[in-house]
């Protein structure tokens, strides 16, 4: 008999001893975290370079060269895995749509668009709270959170929300915070939609697939910002930024990220998702000069501790069933 974590799925050997199968759980657990929260770190710097790019690139622009040039990073070690499961990606090409709208032509083109008339920090602030939605929807799919979970993303959320309201109770967003709210839901549904990712599906040519689709899909919209806005300047200070988005924030970083969720879920990895505030206003206060006072820094503590208390591992979760 074997048994299935309940978030990761897993197989279990129940013949082990409590220890050994505690530590088969805890070590993919471990290595979830861990890329949940390098895609974190690296997506923070995203916030900072969409506002510092918000007066020299237009965020179509922006967005769209963001994603050729993930597709240029990623095509060496993508192209021949992709082509032999075409069959597969066809089969499959309204899954992929799905996800390319979502993960890649909306939600970054929206926070591109959010960097225009609202703060880094406020950016980072308010993306987290989509790990609430990853969690919504994970309960509505039949995953029990857990309380300890629970109570951490509640920790966390108020933080973020103590953060955005300026500890006050009066909320005054800026044009830009609309954005990103819509932003935030776009990603936390993208995150959702992984866990149905076909397990056939190879990671690489699925997030290749998705870059591509998703830059076609915003072709005509950046060629209507050419023909409206004209082009920009390609300098030190544009181009660095988009190599850092489209490598390092693109091609390196929503690999790890949907390799977290395919290990540990997207309630799980929606709750490391919250340190994304506290990288964002540490580098939009050093990289920026963004004000960092006592009230960012009492919610970066409550952020820190509910990420801290809804990803620690406890014992393992399990169902049963049989070899047969």
């Amino acid at each position: 008999m074997t048994v299935l974590d309940r978030t990761d799925r897993t197989p279990v050997d129940t013949t082990k001893s409590g220890h050994e199968a505690v530590g088969a759980v805890a070590r993919p657990l471990g290595v979830g975290l861990a890329l949940a929260a390098l895609a974190t770190v690296v997506w923070s710097g995203s916030f900072v370079t969409s506002r510092a790019l918000h007066d020299t690139v237009p965020p179509i622009q922006h967005a769209f060269w963001r994603w050729i040039i993930a597709i240029a990073a990623v095509a060496p070690f993508a192209v021949r895995a992709t082509w032999r499961q075409r069959a597969l990606l066809r089969r499959h090409i309204r899954f992929l749509l799905l996800a390319s709208l979502l993960g890649v032509t909306v939600y970054n083109t929206l926070v591109n668009q959010a960097g225009m008339t609202t703060t880094a920090g406020n950016m980072g602030m308010i993306m987290a709270a989509s790990p609430v939605l990853m969690a919504g929807y994970e309960r509505l799919g039949g995953t029990r959170l857990g309380a300890r979970r629970v109570t951490g993303m509640l920790v966390a959320c108020a933080g973020v929300l103590l953060l955005v309201s300026k500890g006050s109770l009066d909320m005054d967003f800026a044009v830009g915070d609309l954005w990103v709210i819509a932003g935030a839901f776009s990603f936390g549904s993208y995150s959702a939609l992984l866990k149905r990712r076909p397990a056939e599906l190879g990671g690489l040519p699925f997030l290749f697939s998705t870059f591509v689709l998703g830059a076609l899909m915003l072709l005509p919209v950046f060629v209507a910002s050419l023909s409206i806005q004209g082009g920009f300047e390609p300098t030190v200070g544009t181009v660095s930024p988009l190599l850092y988005v489209g490598v390092v924030s693109s091609a390196i970083a929503f690999f790890a990220w949907n390799k977290a969720i395919s290990l540990i879920g997207a309630a799980r990895a929606g709750v490391v998702y919250y340190l994304q505030p506290v990288c964002v206003a540490l580098l939009s206060f050093a990289l920026l000069g963004e004000a960092m006072g006592w009230l960012q820094i009492l919610c970066m503590g409550l952020i820190l501790g509910g990420v801290v208390l809804g990803s620690a591992a406890g014992s393992p979760s399990v169902r049963v069933r049989d070899r047969a």
